[in-house]
């Protein structure tokens, strides 16, 4: 028998082996349940499990043996991103569909390069959400036409890619370092947040100011304030 993890969205009893098994991985609770009835109201998929946190999504992999992980980016700490590569580093052949309601021009390379299959917005028809999922199981990469487009032109001609946007110079880490900043956190509870050195978090604070092209601590506050107000 199949156990849920703690504070997860229990499961619909079923036996259709031949249904795919789908983990939900997201914080709001309403938002799962409304996956779940979507999901499940199709004659292949059913949803194993929906857990809120990423302690709760390494568990339920682990006791649920999902065929697919739908994973919300925007977990709190640690993120959606940490744990698709976890996931990934540990089950590198699970497929894994990144769910956000951020722009994708800003997350989906990086869910990619954290292992992820495919990213899919919060705000497309529901339909899209279940091709993406198909996709995804079916061994393809899932994006949105505008951005498979726009990263075949950054591969075939990265001099002209179109709409930077600055903060991809920026490592995963730096990239952590820089959405707590945006969150008004700081330097010393970054560090505990993130298990490391005060010292650490400042070089990855300068790192990210020269990557930036910022020129003080304020204006890298600022900058990641307002970025904030505007992607997240």
């Amino acid at each position: 028998m199949e156990s849920t993890p703690p504070n997860s969205t229990p499961a619909k009893p079923h036996h259709d082996r031949k249904k795919a098994r789908v983990l939900l991985v997201e914080d709001h609770s309403v938002v799962r349940q409304g996956l779940t009835l979507l999901i499940d109201d199709e004659p292949d998929l059913h949803v194993c499990g929906g857990v809120g946190s990423v302690a709760e999504a390494i568990e339920a992999i682990e006791q649920l043996k999902p065929d697919i992980v739908l994973a919300d980016i925007s977990l709190g700490e640690p993120s959606g991103l940490e744990l698709i590569k976890l996931a990934h580093d540990r089950h590198p052949d699970l497929p894994i569909l990144a769910l956000s309601m951020h722009d994708e021009a800003v997350y989906a390379e990086r869910a990619l390069r954290a292992g992820a299959r495919g990213y899919v917005m919060k705000k497309e028809a529901t339909d899209r959400v279940l091709t993406a999922i198909r996709r995804v199981l079916a061994g393809e990469i899932y994006l949105s036409d505008r951005m498979s487009n726009r990263l075949l032109r950054k591969l075939v001609h990265p001099e002209q890619a179109e709409d930077v946007v600055p903060t991809e110079t920026l490592s995963a880490r730096e990239f952590e370092v820089f959405n707590l900043i945006a969150k008004g956190v700081g330097p010393t509870e970054i560090a505990q947040r993130l298990n490391l050195s005060v010292k650490t978090i400042e070089t990855h604070r300068e790192r990210i100011k020269e990557k930036l092209r910022l020129r003080s601590g304020a204006e890298l506050t600022r900058y990641a304030v307002q970025w904030h107000l505007d992607h997240g």
